[in-house]
Protein backbone atom coordinates (compact mmCIF):
# COMPACT_ATOMS: atom_id res chain seq x y z
CA UNK A 1 0.00 0.00 0.00
CA UNK A 2 1.40 3.41 -0.82
CA UNK A 3 2.11 5.89 1.41
CA UNK A 4 -0.61 8.30 0.14
CA UNK A 5 -3.40 5.26 -0.47
CA UNK A 6 -2.62 4.48 3.89
CA UNK A 7 -3.40 8.56 4.67
CA UNK A 8 -6.40 7.97 3.07
CA UNK A 9 -6.99 4.45 4.65
CA UNK A 10 -6.38 6.40 8.17
CA UNK A 11 -8.51 9.38 7.22
CA UNK A 12 -11.54 7.37 6.97
CA UNK A 13 -11.34 5.41 9.43
CA UNK A 14 -10.24 8.03 11.90
CA UNK A 15 -13.83 10.00 10.50
CA UNK A 16 -15.74 7.01 10.93
CA UNK A 17 -14.80 6.23 14.45
CA UNK A 18 -15.21 10.35 15.35
CA UNK A 19 -11.73 11.53 15.09
CA UNK A 20 -12.45 13.75 11.56
CA UNK A 21 -9.08 16.07 11.37
CA UNK A 22 -6.75 14.12 13.08
CA UNK A 23 -4.43 13.61 10.40
CA UNK A 24 -4.74 16.93 9.52
CA UNK A 25 -4.15 18.13 13.14
CA UNK A 26 -0.75 16.28 13.02
CA UNK A 27 -0.42 18.00 9.09
CA UNK A 28 -0.68 20.98 10.74
CA UNK A 29 1.33 20.33 13.85
CA UNK A 30 4.09 19.45 11.44
CA UNK A 31 4.22 22.91 9.85
CA UNK A 32 4.20 24.95 13.39
CA UNK A 33 7.36 22.67 14.28
CA UNK A 34 9.86 23.98 11.80
CA UNK A 35 12.20 27.00 12.74
CA UNK A 36 10.99 29.24 9.49
CA UNK A 37 7.34 29.00 9.34
CA UNK A 38 6.26 28.06 5.79
CA UNK A 39 3.61 31.29 4.62
CA UNK A 40 2.39 29.68 1.79
CA UNK A 41 1.66 25.99 3.48
CA UNK A 42 0.18 27.60 5.99
CA UNK A 43 -2.15 29.70 3.74
CA UNK A 44 -2.49 26.58 1.77
CA UNK A 45 -3.52 24.06 4.60
CA UNK A 46 -5.96 26.81 6.01
CA UNK A 47 -7.88 27.26 2.63
CA UNK A 48 -7.88 23.33 2.77
CA UNK A 49 -9.08 22.33 6.43
CA UNK A 50 -10.60 24.36 9.29
CA UNK A 51 -7.47 25.23 11.57
CA UNK A 52 -7.93 23.60 15.23
CA UNK A 53 -8.70 26.31 17.50
CA UNK A 54 -5.90 25.87 19.66
CA UNK A 55 -3.73 27.21 17.01
CA UNK A 56 -6.23 29.33 15.38
CA UNK A 57 -4.96 33.11 17.11
CA UNK A 58 -1.09 31.38 16.43
CA UNK A 59 -1.92 30.77 12.24
CA UNK A 60 -3.58 34.03 11.89
CA UNK A 61 -0.97 36.32 13.19
CA UNK A 62 1.36 34.71 11.43
CA UNK A 63 -0.70 34.85 8.01
CA UNK A 64 -1.81 38.79 8.84
CA UNK A 65 1.61 39.58 9.38
CA UNK A 66 1.74 40.32 12.80
CA UNK A 67 4.31 37.74 13.88
CA UNK A 68 6.91 36.91 11.59
CA UNK A 69 7.87 33.22 10.08
CA UNK A 70 10.89 33.27 12.51
CA UNK A 71 9.90 30.79 15.57
CA UNK A 72 12.89 32.86 17.26
CA UNK A 73 11.50 36.25 16.88
CA UNK A 74 7.84 35.75 18.01
CA UNK A 75 8.33 36.60 21.97
CA UNK A 76 10.64 39.67 21.42
CA UNK A 77 7.45 40.97 18.38
CA UNK A 78 4.49 39.90 20.49
CA UNK A 79 6.70 42.43 23.21
CA UNK A 80 6.88 45.27 20.77
CA UNK A 81 2.90 44.44 20.22
CA UNK A 82 1.87 44.75 23.41
CA UNK A 83 3.82 47.99 24.30
CA UNK A 84 2.46 49.59 21.54
CA UNK A 85 -0.99 48.12 22.66
CA UNK A 86 -0.52 49.85 26.05
CA UNK A 87 1.06 53.05 24.82
CA UNK A 88 -1.80 53.38 22.34
CA UNK A 89 -4.05 52.94 25.36
CA UNK A 90 -2.35 55.22 27.27
CA UNK A 91 -2.71 57.64 25.28
CA UNK A 92 -6.67 57.28 24.84
CA UNK A 93 -7.08 57.20 28.45
CA UNK A 94 -4.70 60.34 28.88
CA UNK A 95 -6.76 62.31 26.34
CA UNK A 96 -10.25 60.95 27.95
CA UNK A 97 -11.33 59.28 24.82
CA UNK A 98 -12.20 55.67 26.97
CA UNK A 99 -11.94 54.92 30.44
CA UNK A 100 -11.62 51.79 32.47
CA UNK A 101 -15.79 51.43 32.17
CA UNK A 102 -15.50 51.66 27.87
CA UNK A 103 -16.15 48.29 26.36
CA UNK A 104 -14.01 46.72 25.17
CA UNK A 105 -14.41 46.70 21.48
CA UNK A 106 -15.02 50.64 21.42
CA UNK A 107 -11.49 50.49 22.74
CA UNK A 108 -10.41 48.47 20.09
CA UNK A 109 -12.40 51.20 17.78
CA UNK A 110 -10.59 54.30 19.59
CA UNK A 111 -6.97 52.19 18.98
CA UNK A 112 -8.04 51.37 15.81
CA UNK A 113 -8.77 55.12 14.76
CA UNK A 114 -5.81 57.09 16.73
CA UNK A 115 -3.34 54.55 14.87
CA UNK A 116 -4.45 55.21 11.61
CA UNK A 117 -5.20 59.01 11.65
CA UNK A 118 -8.79 58.61 12.10
CA UNK A 119 -9.77 59.62 15.70
CA UNK A 120 -12.67 61.99 15.62
CA UNK A 121 -12.23 65.47 18.05
CA UNK A 122 -15.04 64.15 20.33
CA UNK A 123 -16.24 60.89 21.71
CA UNK A 124 -19.64 62.15 21.44
CA UNK A 125 -19.38 62.06 17.08
CA UNK A 126 -21.20 59.56 14.72
CA UNK A 127 -20.21 56.66 14.17
CA UNK A 128 -18.95 56.35 10.33
CA UNK A 129 -20.23 53.35 8.53
CA UNK A 130 -16.96 51.95 8.32
CA UNK A 131 -16.86 51.92 12.23
CA UNK A 132 -19.72 50.19 12.65
CA UNK A 133 -17.93 47.60 10.61
CA UNK A 134 -14.93 47.60 12.53
CA UNK A 135 -16.95 47.31 15.84
CA UNK A 136 -19.06 44.00 14.33
CA UNK A 137 -16.18 42.55 13.28
CA UNK A 138 -14.72 43.13 17.10
CA UNK A 139 -17.39 41.95 18.85
CA UNK A 140 -17.38 38.88 16.95
CA UNK A 141 -13.49 38.60 16.99
CA UNK A 142 -13.43 39.09 20.65
CA UNK A 143 -15.60 35.84 21.18
CA UNK A 144 -12.91 33.99 19.27
CA UNK A 145 -9.69 35.50 20.75
CA UNK A 146 -9.10 35.30 24.53
CA UNK A 147 -5.77 37.90 24.82
CA UNK A 148 -6.83 41.41 24.29
CA UNK A 149 -3.41 42.07 22.94
CA UNK A 150 -3.75 39.77 20.05
CA UNK A 151 -7.55 40.11 19.67
CA UNK A 152 -7.14 43.88 18.85
CA UNK A 153 -3.70 43.29 16.60
CA UNK A 154 -5.69 40.50 14.55
CA UNK A 155 -8.51 42.39 14.25
CA UNK A 156 -6.83 45.55 13.32
CA UNK A 157 -4.97 43.74 10.53
CA UNK A 158 -7.63 41.63 9.26
CA UNK A 159 -9.45 44.96 8.98
CA UNK A 160 -6.57 46.61 7.04
CA UNK A 161 -6.85 43.03 4.89
CA UNK A 162 -10.53 43.66 4.05
CA UNK A 163 -9.66 47.72 3.14
CA UNK A 164 -6.25 47.20 1.36
CA UNK A 165 -6.25 43.17 -0.38
CA UNK A 166 -9.78 43.06 -1.42
CA UNK A 167 -10.86 46.30 -1.09
CA UNK A 168 -11.19 45.84 -5.22
CA UNK A 169 -12.95 42.60 -4.76
CA UNK A 170 -15.51 43.42 -1.85
CA UNK A 171 -17.78 45.74 -4.36
CA UNK A 172 -17.82 42.58 -6.90
CA UNK A 173 -19.01 40.17 -4.81
CA UNK A 174 -23.14 40.79 -4.99
CA UNK A 175 -22.76 40.69 -8.49
CA UNK A 176 -20.28 37.18 -8.13
CA UNK A 177 -23.21 36.09 -5.82
CA UNK A 178 -26.01 36.35 -8.46
CA UNK A 179 -24.27 34.42 -10.40
CA UNK A 180 -23.26 31.18 -8.64
CA UNK A 181 -27.35 31.49 -7.26
CA UNK A 182 -28.24 31.04 -10.60
CA UNK A 183 -25.75 28.24 -11.37
CA UNK A 184 -27.21 26.54 -8.63
CA UNK A 185 -30.50 27.53 -8.18
CA UNK A 186 -32.36 29.58 -11.37
CA UNK A 187 -35.75 29.35 -10.23
CA UNK A 188 -34.93 30.81 -6.39
CA UNK A 189 -32.56 33.62 -8.17
CA UNK A 190 -35.65 34.37 -10.69
CA UNK A 191 -38.10 34.51 -7.25
CA UNK A 192 -35.77 36.95 -6.13
CA UNK A 193 -36.25 39.00 -8.80
CA UNK A 194 -39.38 39.07 -8.87
CA UNK A 195 -39.75 40.59 -5.74
CA UNK A 196 -37.29 43.19 -6.11
CA UNK A 197 -35.05 41.96 -3.68
CA UNK A 198 -31.65 41.11 -5.62
CA UNK A 199 -30.53 44.85 -4.80
CA UNK A 200 -32.19 44.75 -1.38
CA UNK A 201 -29.82 41.61 0.21
CA UNK A 202 -28.54 42.33 2.79
CA UNK A 203 -24.62 42.92 1.52
CA UNK A 204 -23.06 44.96 4.24
CA UNK A 205 -23.78 42.37 6.32
CA UNK A 206 -22.73 39.43 4.31
CA UNK A 207 -19.78 41.14 2.50
CA UNK A 208 -18.22 44.32 4.53
CA UNK A 209 -19.15 42.75 8.26
CA UNK A 210 -18.08 39.02 6.82
CA UNK A 211 -21.02 37.65 8.37
CA UNK A 212 -20.47 39.45 11.61
CA UNK A 213 -23.58 39.17 13.31
CA UNK A 214 -25.24 36.94 11.10
CA UNK A 215 -23.63 33.47 12.01
CA UNK A 216 -22.45 32.37 15.35
CA UNK A 217 -18.87 32.97 16.28
CA UNK A 218 -18.18 28.83 16.31
CA UNK A 219 -18.88 29.39 12.97
CA UNK A 220 -17.71 32.20 11.35
CA UNK A 221 -14.27 31.43 12.24
CA UNK A 222 -14.06 28.66 9.30
CA UNK A 223 -15.07 31.17 6.91
CA UNK A 224 -12.54 33.83 8.41
CA UNK A 225 -9.90 31.12 8.22
CA UNK A 226 -10.44 31.37 4.56
CA UNK A 227 -10.15 34.96 4.08
CA UNK A 228 -7.15 35.74 6.23
CA UNK A 229 -5.82 32.70 4.27
CA UNK A 230 -5.92 34.55 1.00
CA UNK A 231 -9.73 34.37 -0.39
CA UNK A 232 -12.47 36.59 0.10
CA UNK A 233 -14.18 34.62 -2.27
CA UNK A 234 -16.03 32.26 0.46
CA UNK A 235 -18.12 34.94 1.35
CA UNK A 236 -20.20 34.55 -2.03
CA UNK A 237 -21.24 30.42 -1.12
CA UNK A 238 -21.82 31.00 2.24
CA UNK A 239 -24.61 33.73 0.79
CA UNK A 240 -25.45 31.10 -1.47
CA UNK A 241 -25.78 28.16 0.87
CA UNK A 242 -27.74 30.28 3.27
CA UNK A 243 -30.85 31.16 0.29
CA UNK A 244 -30.23 27.50 -0.51
CA UNK A 245 -30.92 26.10 3.04
CA UNK A 246 -33.75 28.45 3.45
CA UNK A 247 -35.15 27.72 0.00
CA UNK A 248 -38.43 26.82 1.43
CA UNK A 249 -39.09 30.10 3.64
CA UNK A 250 -37.19 32.33 0.99
CA UNK A 251 -40.01 31.31 -1.74
CA UNK A 252 -43.21 31.68 0.20
CA UNK A 253 -42.01 35.21 1.20
CA UNK A 254 -43.69 37.73 -1.27
CA UNK A 255 -41.40 40.99 -0.61
CA UNK A 256 -37.87 42.82 -0.54
CA UNK A 257 -38.29 43.71 3.08
CA UNK A 258 -39.69 40.42 4.26
CA UNK A 259 -36.61 38.24 2.67
CA UNK A 260 -34.10 40.75 3.63
CA UNK A 261 -35.32 40.65 7.29
CA UNK A 262 -35.53 36.92 7.49
CA UNK A 263 -31.94 36.97 5.88
CA UNK A 264 -30.78 39.55 8.44
CA UNK A 265 -31.82 37.03 11.42
CA UNK A 266 -31.72 33.31 9.68
CA UNK A 267 -32.03 30.47 12.70
CA UNK A 268 -28.88 30.39 13.98
CA UNK A 269 -28.98 26.14 14.36
CA UNK A 270 -28.26 25.48 10.87
CA UNK A 271 -25.13 27.60 10.78
CA UNK A 272 -22.49 24.73 10.92
CA UNK A 273 -24.20 22.78 8.40
CA UNK A 274 -24.37 25.88 5.96
CA UNK A 275 -20.77 27.04 6.41
CA UNK A 276 -19.75 23.21 5.61
CA UNK A 277 -21.85 23.14 2.34
CA UNK A 278 -20.63 26.58 1.10
CA UNK A 279 -17.05 25.51 1.97
CA UNK A 280 -17.92 22.41 -0.58
CA UNK A 281 -19.56 24.45 -2.73
CA UNK A 282 -16.56 27.24 -2.66
CA UNK A 283 -14.33 23.80 -3.79
CA UNK A 284 -16.67 22.77 -6.49
CA UNK A 285 -16.64 26.26 -8.34
CA UNK A 286 -13.05 27.52 -7.43
CA UNK A 287 -11.23 24.57 -6.87
CA UNK A 288 -8.58 25.27 -3.80
CA UNK A 289 -7.92 29.02 -4.46
CA UNK A 290 -4.83 30.11 -2.41
CA UNK A 291 -3.22 33.44 -2.63
CA UNK A 292 -6.40 35.06 -4.51
CA UNK A 293 -9.62 36.74 -3.98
Amino acid sequence: MTEDSQRNFRSVYYEKVGFRGVEEKKSLEILLKDDHLDVEKLCTFSQRFPLPSMYRALVWKVLLGILPPHHESHAKVMRYRKDQYSDVLHALKVIRFVSDATPQVEVYLRMYQLESGKLPRSPSFPLEPEDEVFLAIAKAMEEMVEDCVDCYWIIRCFVNQLNTKYRDFLPQLPKAFEQYLNLEDSRLLSHLKTCSAVSKLPYDLWFKRCFAGCLPESSLQRVWDKIVSGSCKILVFVAVEILLTFKIKVMALNSAEKITNFLENIPQDSSDAIVSKAIDLWHKHCGTPVHSA
